[in-house]
């Protein structure tokens, strides 16, 4: 509770203690210079005008209570409500979890801003010539705030703002309003005005009307809520009551001078007018010390009324600790009985549990012999097992034996057979040196292969092949292998398996995958393994994004010496028949290796050169059908061209990343408009524009619709695309770098000015309608451009020789 006390003696104001709190100079020249100061703040005749936050509100409910009370003192009455929530950086928290520094703060503010109002409430006083106090108190809620204050001071009359609509309700309304009405102490009359006007008004009990006031001015000491005096008191004020309604009394009066002289001629009709003045002196004593006994009695009674009232409330909180006590009790008790019957419980099943014990250790006894006589067994079966032990090792010893002694009669065999004979391809400075050779391959039983993939289980099983056969993973032979099983229900099947042995049996390439081993009982081939494949490596976003330009044109550049090692075999030639990026697979350093030969076929050097034998095409998987020669599903006829189709489209495909099917049109359509970066995968990072250009341009000659067109696999091709990988790494002479596009020349062109550029970029310069050199900035001659075969030639030899 707060008092604040302005230092002005007209006006008294409530203060939390603080110093330097009083109304400015501005509206204290309003108040009345010779008023007395007023007594301290309490009930009686003082009357209370509850206001809120707004001034505008409260200003119709000051001028009421002004006119309706004149000459009496206003009590504004405020209840400050602290804000829940406290603003702070992290938006508006609850207080008690904000910062106790910044919630202080902000209390402060809150304080500050409400002495602020209250300072304009006792202006507006202060204008009116109406003395004021301010009364306040911090509630978090406003009306128990109100009726909390009208019981401290003992308020009588109160003054307060209503809805118009809700003053008939009061009752069963949850305003301030109703509330203060609804619990306000019987003593208390309440005015509740809108805007200016009286709408209801609530009357004090009957009880408390009998402590009138005695006089106008305010008695801040009483505070009365009772009406039991003793009868003399009672007596008192009857006789207060008769003699103020009969005569308008006041001390010194000419009124009542005349009435008591009347009153004196009328019983004794001889008195004098000295008499009748000695008279009424001393009735006007005696009844002012009637007057002070009653006040004096009031004040007793209120006492007594305060004093029985806190004894109430002891009584009645004494009543609920008794209540308290006895249902605590009873729940002690009821929880001593749960208690009680848990231990019962426990105890019974404490007696099974000891009785079950007993019982286990006969069996324990039981189960410690039994084991004793298993013991017994087990080193009979140790033994038993170590005498199997070293029989095994000798069978062992004599199967690898006779392992040994079958390779070398096969050895002898292959040797005199002499079918295959070595072949070696050795490029300009030792570039590419790949053998062809029969080579010694491991046979192993159906039980081995068993063994190594725990009878062909499903979880060993990589992929499934749609025309007849299965691939596993295994372990054999100390190293992870891939084993390719064909099924006996596939017709062709021996054959089949005849032609892969004698084709990739004698193949030795880094970059074709190695056949270990086969086995005739299960028709399967052992290869190497490598972890993964082209096509699921690339389906997987998060490593296609890993893979740099350089990497995909590295793999280009192994394919397509794999594919030259195959096409220039001698004497036969060697087609693959089957390449799409399944079957092209990736070691841990993503090194591409060629297997699955499916249309792998000896193609002797005359029919390589005529027309290509017929075979009847296999069935594709419809995201591999865009890797298959057009040609080839039409006719059935297989070459060379096949691959290189196949070969051209995995070029495209690495650079796009794209399946569409009309995957061809789309990048010639690209190059055509010079916006072949449109069409490059962001993924592979910033590409080369040369680099991007030239496997551009091999990709569409490859993929060309006439096989005829295409371009066959040549050491030349080979170099300059193990060059392209490494270009960055390598200085480019400045002749060769495009003083427009600042990158390697594709198709240099001479201008008249005497400089060479890409073709491509100087149209482009000429198109938008210069005629000026990008170089001197000075007026062409003419405007034709000259194809500079010298510098072409230069690159070309610049990119195959590093």
């Amino acid at each position: 509770m707060k008092l604040l006390k302005p230092s002005h003696p007209c006006v008294t104001m409530a203060t939390d203690g603080r110093s330097g709190f009083s109304p400015p100079a501005s509206f204290r020249d309003g108040f009345d210079r010779n008023c007395v100061p007023v007594p301290e703040i309490g009930g009686g005749d003082k009357v209370y005008v509850a206001v809120g936050k707004t001034v505008e509100k409260a200003v119709p409910l000051f001028h009421w209570a002004f006119r309706r009370f004149r000459n009496r003192e206003i009590c504004i009455l405020h209840v400050h409500q602290p804000s829940p929530l406290i603003p702070t950086l992290l938006g508006k928290l609850p207080a008690t979890q904000a910062n106790p520094d910044v919630v202080c703060a902000y209390r402060r503010k809150e304080r500050d801003e409400m002495q602020k109002l209250l300072l304009d409430y006792v202006s507006l006083c202060s204008r009116s010539k109406v003395k004021a106090c301010v009364v306040t108190t911090d509630n978090d809620h406003i009306r128990k705030g109100i009726v909390d204050l009208v019981n401290e001071y003992g308020v009588r009359k109160l003054v307060m703002g209503a809805s118009p609509e809700n003053w008939m309700k009061v009752k069963k309304n949850s305003s301030k309003s109703s509330y203060a009405a609804k619990n306000a102490p019987p003593f208390c009359q309440i005015w509740f005005v809108n805007k200016g006007q009286l709408l209801y008004t609530r009357e004090p009990a009957e009880d408390y009307d009998l402590l009138p006031s005695l006089n106008n001015q305010d008695s801040s000491a009483f505070r009365s809520q009772s009406a039991h005096y003793p009868n003399t008191e009672r007596e008192s004020q009857q006789i207060y009551r008769r003699s103020c309604s009969s005569t308008s009394f006041m001390p010194g009066s000419t009124s009542m001078t005349r009435s008591l002289q009347s009153n004196s001629s009328t019983e004794s009709g001889y008195s004098s007018e000295h008499d009748l003045r000695v008279d009424e002196n001393s009735l006007c004593k005696h009844l002012e010390e009637v007057n002070l006994e009653a006040e004096a009695s009031r004040n007793e009674a209120f006492q007594e009324i305060l004093k029985r009232k806190r004894l109430e409330a002891q009584a009645l909180e004494a009543n609920d600790k008794v209540k308290a006590y006895e249902s605590a009790h009873a729940q002690e008790v009821e929880s001593r009985k749960v208690a009680e019957d848990k231990l019962n419980a426990a105890r019974r099943e404490n007696e099974q549990l000891m009785e079950q014990k007993e019982l286990t250790s006969k069996e324990l006894h039981k189960v410690m012999r039994n084991i004793a006589i298993l013991e017994n067994q087990l080193q009979e079966a140790n033994r038993r097992r170590e005498e199997s032990t070293e029989e095994l090792k000798l069978i062992q010893a004599s199967i690898a034996t006779l392992k040994i002694e079958k390779l070398t009669v096969q050895r002898q065999q292959f040797e005199a057979a002499n079918w295959l004979d070595r072949w070696k391809v050795r490029g300009q400075d030792g570039g590419i040196s790949c053998t062809t050779s029969r080579l010694t391959l491991t046979e192993f039983s159906l039980v081995d292969l068993e063994t190594a993939t725990c009878g062909f289980s499903e979880s060993f099983k990589i992929r499934y092949e749609n025309y007849g056969c299965s691939f596993y993973k295994g372990e054999m032979l100390n190293r992870t292998v891939m084993i390719k099983k064909l099924h006996w229900n596939n017709l062709q099947a021996q054959q089949e398996f005849q032609e892969e042995v004698q084709v990739v049996g004698r193949l030795q390439h880094k970059h074709i995958l190695s056949l270990i081993g086969i086995c005739h009982d299960a028709l399967a081939l052992v290869y190497e393994y490598t972890p993964t494949s082209l096509e699921s490596h690339f389906s997987n976003k998060t490593n296609s994004s890993s893979v740099s330009w350089k990497t995909r044109t590295r793999i280009i550049s192994e394919i397509a010496n794999a594919l030259l090692f195959l096409h220039t075999s001698r004497p036969e030639k060697i087609l693959h028949g089957n390449l799409n990026p399944e079957n092209i697979v990736l070691d841990s350093e993503l090194c591409c290796k060629l297997c699955n030969f499916r249309f792998s076929k000896l193609v002797n050097e005359e029919t390589f050169r005529c027309r290509s034998f017929r075979q009847y095409p296999e069935p594709c998987s419809n995201r591999l059908f865009l890797f298959t020669d057009p040609d080839f599903l039409q006719t059935g006829d297989l070459t060379a061209k096949s691959d290189i189709y196949s070969f051209g489209m995995i070029i495209l495909w690495l650079m796009t990343g794209s399946r569409s099917a009309g995957l061809v049109s789309e990048v010639r359509k690209a190059v055509s408009g010079s916006n072949l970066v449109s069409v490059l995968d962001a993924s592979a990072g910033e590409w080369s524009g040369f680099v991007a250009k030239r496997l551009a341009d091999l990709g569409l000659r490859c993929c060309e619709s006439n096989s005829a067109d295409r371009p066959a696999v040549s050491l030349v091709m080979v170099k300059e695309l193990e060059q392209l990988s490494v270009l960055d790494d390598r200085r480019v002479p400045s002749s060769f770098m495009c003083p427009i596009l600042k990158d390697i020349m594709h198709d240099p062109q001479l201008a008249a000015d005497g400089f060479t550029y890409e073709g491509e970029a100087l149209r482009g310069w000429l198109k938008n309608g210069r005629e000026t050199s990008p170089m001197t900035n000075l007026k062409l001659d003419h405007l034709n451009l000259t194809p500079n075969h010298s510098i072409r030639v230069a690159i070309q030899d610049w990119l195959c020789n590093p």
